[in-house]
């Protein structure tokens, strides 16, 4: 039966015995057993014990001075039972310290090693046992600090497959590629959706899909069990060198990830784990009705459907337009899903370092640690464009005035008395002078925002401060006003409004 993923031993990578042996500060030296370069140990471990079986774990480096041995044990079986006992409780190696009990190896202690596969390593009498045991624990943690590296590494090279037109076939592009093997997305019914990666034997093909029967969840439409059983998601095996793993997709769906790699490192499990969680996030957008709705949705879009139409596959009733910036760096795919998520809505877009989000309104966008965001008023599918043009503004002033967060005012103003034709007409003549020139109507705009600041309204735009101020004096020379008056700034910031 395969065995379900659980490990064995620590998840700190053990070291290799031939990496030991190279430390020059040890002087360490092999004079009995296989020198096979696969060997490792997990830990290092003094006993001065006859029979050190019951206190061993397996994998040991097991270290002794020989104060245990009698004066008449190269006569009988002393050593072939100390030896044996020692490989069957798992001991990786045996180290033999020179001092201060005898001044060399005794020779019935090698022939034993050599007879029962047992590594020997001389200890010198300038290395203490806690030496020994302090350099396998640093090369651990070397070997773990590289293992880490290596899971961080897959784990972004895995997030930035995913945000890819193709994400499912670059997943497993990648992920076959970290694990040096081959990844497999098996389908509900059992066949092969994707796959990529090297090409492995028939027989291990055949295997792996039978693993993926395993820890594959009924169909939903299956009749249940009298008496229902844990379901394992996971689970490995092997077929003659070829290390196989499989990985349940989601709560029922019935896709699997199946893995086959000629090795099988400390940090393969955690990487696949990260692509099976992705691969569930894909077949799971796939599988869900909101999915499917929302590729409706955009297709309707392109094919020219209008937004009214589009809207109610989206959710009802009225959306809120959400634009945010990090406050520490340029957002990336992940980041922007992220928030999507803690907003409450997969309607996500990311865009020259701003990520807007199509919000229902009836859930609230509250401040978010670390983002700056700016809200529009509540809007319809045919005032979309202007919520997201409120949701610009809104960010704006939430970056100049250094709020985490700022809201469009949606109640009734001054100017919502004069018919919109009316004030479109007037705010097209008043600007004229400043047609064609965007940067001056933006700048106008902020800076009577935020009456009046160049401070603020140079951090709002990510400009300086004299750019600001030559900015306003070229608007005021191409309105011919004064932009110092109050009537005069009432007047453009209503006309700005309706522009």
């Amino acid at each position: 039966m395969p065995e379900t993923i659980a490990p064995a031993v620590p998840p700190t990578p053990p070291v290799t015995l031939q990496a030991l042996l190279a430390r020059d500060d040890l002087a360490l030296r092999q004079i009995a057993g296989p020198t096979d370069p696969g060997i490792v140990i997990h830990w290092a471990h003094t006993s001065e014990m006859a029979d050190p079986y019951p206190y061993l774990l397996g994998g040991e480096l097991l270290l002794t001075a020989g104060v245990h041995i009698p004066e008449a044990a190269g006569s009988g079986t002393y050593f072939d039972d100390y030896v044996s006992r020692i490989v069957a409780a798992g001991g990786a190696a045996l180290g033999f310290g020179l001092a201060p009990v005898h001044d060399a190896v005794p020779r019935a202690l090698v022939a034993a090693c050599d007879r029962y596969g047992l590594p020997l390593l001389e200890v010198p009498p300038q290395t203490t046992f806690s030496g020994v045991a302090r350099a396998v624990w640093q090369l651990m943690a070397q070997a773990r600090l590289a293992e880490l590296r290596r899971v961080t590494e897959a784990q972004q090279s895995l997030a930035a497959a995913a945000s890819r037109p193709d994400p499912v076939p670059s997943v497993l592009r990648q992920l076959a590629q970290r694990l040096g093997g081959r990844a497999v997305l098996y389908g509900p019914d059992g066949t092969e959706v994707a796959g990529a990666g090297r090409e492995t034997p028939e027989g291990a093909r055949t295997a792996l899909a039978e693993l993926a029967g395993v820890v594959r969840h009924p169909a939903p439409s299956a009749p249940a069990a009298a008496v229902p059983r844990p379901h394992p998601t996971s689970a490995t095996d092997t077929h003659g060198a070829t290390h196989l793993a499989v990985y349940a997709l989601g709560a029922g769906e019935g896709f699997v990830l199946g893995v086959a790699a000629p090795r099988r490192d400390p940090g393969d499990h955690t990487i696949a784990s990260v692509a099976a969680v992705l691969l569930a996030l894909l077949t799971g957008e796939h599988q869900s009705g909101a999915g499917a709705a929302r590729s409706s949705a955009l297709v309707r879009l392109l094919l020219g459907a209008p937004p009214e139409e589009v809207a109610p596959l989206l959710g009802s009733g009225p959306w809120l337009v959400v634009h945010a910036r990090p406050e520490a760096q340029a957002p990336d795919a992940v980041a922007a899903s992220a928030l999507g998520a803690a907003l409450g809505s997969p309607l996500v877009d990311l865009a020259r370092g701003v990520v807007r989000v199509l919000v229902p309104a009836d859930r609230e966008p509250e401040p978010q640690p670390g983002w700056t965001l700016g809200v529009s008023a509540p809007a319809g599918p045919r005032e979309w464009p202007a919520a997201d043009a409120q949701a610009a503004r809104a960010l704006a002033r939430a970056r100049a005035t250094r709020s985490s967060l700022v809201r469009h005012a949606a109640r009734p103003a001054l100017a919502d008395l004069v018919p919109r034709a009316d004030a479109e007409t007037h705010a097209r003549t008043l600007l004229a002078p400043l047609a064609g020139q965007p940067a001056l109507a933006d700048t106008l705009r902020t800076w009577l925002s935020l009456h009046g600041s160049w401070d603020r309204t140079a951090v709002a735009l990510d400009v300086h401060r004299n750019t600001v101020r030559q900015r306003i004096a070229r608007c005021a020379a191409l309105l011919a006003a004064d932009l110092d008056h109050p009537d005069v700034r009432m007047e453009l910031w209503f006309a700005l409004r309706r522009d």
